[in-house]
């Protein structure tokens, strides 16, 4: 999968993605979005995570509650004052959001994600 560079990204797109950034709550493409299909990596095209576990978390940027599988790298973030783990595209290492230990069964885990770092797939 080629991963896109600089010039193919807006400049929101971009800080999110690669600074890891953070886009303003309530304000994501995907935060209602419940079509079915599989969220995928703005940068690589990665399949990251199926429609069916999403879920409306009221935190202000789309939640899940499960990654597919190998999809995800996870790192440690103390930045803001915070005890955190980011959550980054496994294929091209983007940064997506943070995963949270608070969410619904089966998992327990909010993956807080993005929109701007995620791509729809509807399987058509």
């Amino acid at each position: 999968m080629a991963v896109k560079d600089k010039s193919e990204l807006t400049d929101e797109q971009y800080r999110v993605c690669w600074q890891r950034g953070t886009e303003a709550p309530f304000t994501g493409a995907f935060l209602h979005h419940n079509e079915a299909g599989q969220y995928t990596c703005l940068c690589c095209g990665n399949p990251l995570f199926d429609s069916d576990a999403k879920f409306d978390s009221g935190c202000g940027w789309p939640s899940f509650y499960q990654s597919i599988e190998g999809s995800i790298r996870y790192l440690e973030d103390n930045s803001h004052g915070m005890r955190r783990t980011e959550v980054r595209c496994a294929n091209c290492d983007s940064h997506l959001g943070h995963v949270f230990p608070d969410g619904p069964a089966p998992t327990g885990d909010r993956y807080c994600i993005n929109s701007v770092s995620l791509e729809f797939d509807d399987n058509s």
